[in-house]
């Protein structure tokens, strides 16, 4: 797992081999071990290495086939890359390092473009060729490593993280309003944008193609989509359990590949646990870590919150060497600004929880396996779906969803949220198209039956709940120098669930319970008790593997109380930061409007944890990147 970034002077003008090195050390803590550079006339690469795979200097970035006419830069692992190296060895290809990097080089060599549909991974990457003058940039299906790119007059410039083009003369600093109408509605960005205006996110499961000459713009690709699908041919339940559980099985047994120590995350549920349990059949000893939450100050249903006790009993049950860490109230806004300046591009979910507990992976393992991915194949979050069942056509479908999915401020509300000026600048983009787009492209035909509109609302959550999750996660585990690897995003695991028919993972499509998204443990237990839904076929794979405690157990989603903590330690935090007239955020928000919601959650009237989350995270993001601190002065790990 590294760090790549690139620049493309489509006049012809010469790269500094300086900018390049500038650029590439703001991501260091992507990739300590080693660092390379190449310069070639208008372009140039630059790469920085945590090394996972063959720790020798052969491994070393960038990398260039026999002749020079192929340079790659790459970010990730491709676990079935032994299988494709011994087919390229076949076609004459020869290899000067045990590294999958090589592998891509090469397979894009023999195969181009079309190399991306043999690679079973993650992945970010670049190859320049000469030969051509053409830059080929690629990310993998699910979108588990990112990769931005921004136009500066004639420089391209791409890379891992957007903090390298803020060290590129020629970057304008700026906020992307669509992109902030979209983060304050969804609490993530659907489309390609950012926060930074100008900067652009590949998408997920695409290619791009440049060429260095005037004139010239990227071409992007799709090559890959999920496919969620009833199938045309039913087979027995039995059936469908084997195959999954020995998919499972292969997923998590080669995504163990590693010249460095591999851990697992154990957070006290299924997922987690499941993999913990296949890993250690491979793995003596192996380690695991947990976050837990102190609750002295919490109240209600969030007293259910810290997950140590089960984790703890599952880790003696699989024999694992367990670590722990135990979150307060103010550890959340000790870690705000390192946490910020690593996650740039703000999307969902309270997520310091993932920065503290990847800093304690980091002090013992280098690869870490989460169980992330699993609710969104196999319909973890049943809540949801219920409305989707029930839809009369596909315009109340995409309206009724639309409405579920604003987690911050709904329509009736938002346009009083911004500034009247920036109102002004978004007043006409509308958010329900750019949430009906990701709907209608799940599918050929409009869904008809229930089961199918289900099917399109697990399209749409792996097109974007999920992908925000593991932006995420890939950010705040890289701070650390940590390599989280995701077995449920396996190729084959992926397209079998996806053809899975909903009967199997869920009960029953018409006995909805409305819950509020902003209760996080409200929403899983009381729709739990009245249903006992959800992941119904891989609870009874992996209940193999963990007692029917765990396997039977509602989920529980990683979150602190933070919803006691907004309206009692952290209080002070609360009113310094978003409740103070002085606050940055007030120049694209409007404080009234801002502070009645806010004061709605402080007077116990209404719970509004994700919108103060997010406009705490709005407020350190100006603070980080558009203040009077030189943001290149930050990112030293708490």
């Amino acid at each position: 797992m590294c760090g790549i970034v690139g620049i493309v002077n489509v006049d012809g003008s010469l790269v500094s081999a300086s900018l390049v090195e500038r650029m590439r050390d703001t991501m260091i803590h992507r990739g300590p071990d080693d660092a390379g550079v190449y310069v070639g006339g208008c372009v140039g690469l630059g790469h920085r290495r945590l090394s996972i795979l063959d720790l020798s200097p052969a491994g070393r970035q960038p990398m260039a086939n026999e002749d020079g006419s192929l340079r790659i830069i790459y970010n990730g692992e491709v676990y079935n890359f032994r299988e494709l190296r011994g087919e390229l060895e076949k076609a004459g290809h020869r290899f000067t390092s045990r590294t999958d990097a090589e592998v891509v080089l090469h397979a894009y060599e023999a195969w181009g473009p079309a190399c991306l549909d043999r690679f079973n991974g993650m992945f970010a990457f670049a190859i320049w060729d000469a030969r051509t003058h053409a830059l080929f940039l690629a990310r993998d299906r699910y979108g588990v490593k990112p990769l931005y790119y921004t136009w500066m007059g004639r420089a391209f410039a791409f890379a891992s993280e957007i903090k390298a083009f803020l060290e590129h003369p020629e970057f304008r600093r700026g906020v992307d309003l669509a992109a902030l109408l979209e983060y304050f509605t969804f609490q993530n960005i659907f489309t390609d944008r950012t926060l930074f205006a100008g900067v652009s996110l590949l998408p997920a499961g695409h290619y791009a193609i440049l060429r260095a000459a005037p004139g010239e713009g990227l071409v992007t690709t799709q090559y890959w989509d999920f496919d969620f699908r009833e199938p045309e041919r039913l087979r027995d339940q039995a059936e469908y359990e084997e195959e999954l559980h020995s998919l499972f099985d292969r997923a998590v047994s080669s995504q163990l590949v590693s010249d460095v120590p591999v851990g697992s995350y154990l957070s006290g549920g299924m997922d987690s646990g499941a993999i913990a349990a296949l890993a250690t059949q491979h793995i003596p000893c192996l380690r695991t870590f947990t976050c837990g939450f102190d609750l002295s100050s919490a109240s209600g249903l969030e007293l259910g919150f810290d997950e140590r006790a089960r984790a703890e009993a599952l880790s003696y049950r699989f024999g694992t060497e367990q670590y722990e860490v135990v979150l307060k109230a103010g550890d959340m806004e000790r870690v705000m600004p390192d946490l910020i300046w690593h996650l740039e591009d703000l999307r969902i979910g309270q997520s310091y929880p993932n920065y503290y507990i990847a800093r304690l992976a980091s002090k013992f393992v280098k690869v870490v396996l989460t169980g992330g991915g699993g609710d969104e194949l196999f319909a973890g979050y049943p809540w949801r779906y219920y409305k989707a069942a029930s839809s009369a056509n596909f315009d109340e479908y995409v309206n009724e969803y639309y409405r579920y999915w604003q987690r911050l401020v709904p329509n009736t509300v938002i346009h009083g949220l911004f500034q009247p000026s920036v109102w002004q600048e978004i007043k006409d983009l509308r958010t329900l198209d750019v949430f009906r787009e990701v709907v209608e492209h799940g599918g050929r035909e409009e869904p008809r039956t229930p089961a199918e509109y289900v099917q399109r609302s697990l399209y749409f959550e792996a097109k974007t709940f999920l992908h925000g999750l593991l932006l995420v996660e890939d950010k705040l585990s890289m701070a650390h120098s940590l390599e989280t690897r995701v077995p449920f995003l396996d190729n084959g695991l992926v397209d079998f669930a996806t053809g899975i028919p909903v009967r199997l993972k869920l009960r029953d499509l018409c006995s909805g319970v409305r819950v509020d998204e902003n209760e996080p443990g409200e929403k899983t237990s009381r729709y739990f008790e009245r249903t006992n839904d959800g992941k119904l076929i891989l609870r009874r794979v992996l209940a193999r593997h963990m007692s029917d405690v765990y396997a039977d157990a509602p989920k529980q989603g990683f979150s602190g109380p933070d919803a006691s903590w907004y309206r009692g330690d952290s209080i002070d935090y609360v009113q310094r930061r978003i409740l103070n007239p002085e606050a940055r955020i007030y120049e694209y928000l409007d404080e009234a409007t801002v502070g009645a919601l806010v004061q709605e959650h402080l007077r116990g009237e209404r719970n509004r944890r994700l919108l103060i989350w997010s406009l705490l995270c709005f407020e350190e993001w100006l603070r980080v990147f558009h203040g009077e601190e030189p943001s290149s002065s930050r990112g030293r790990s708490a």
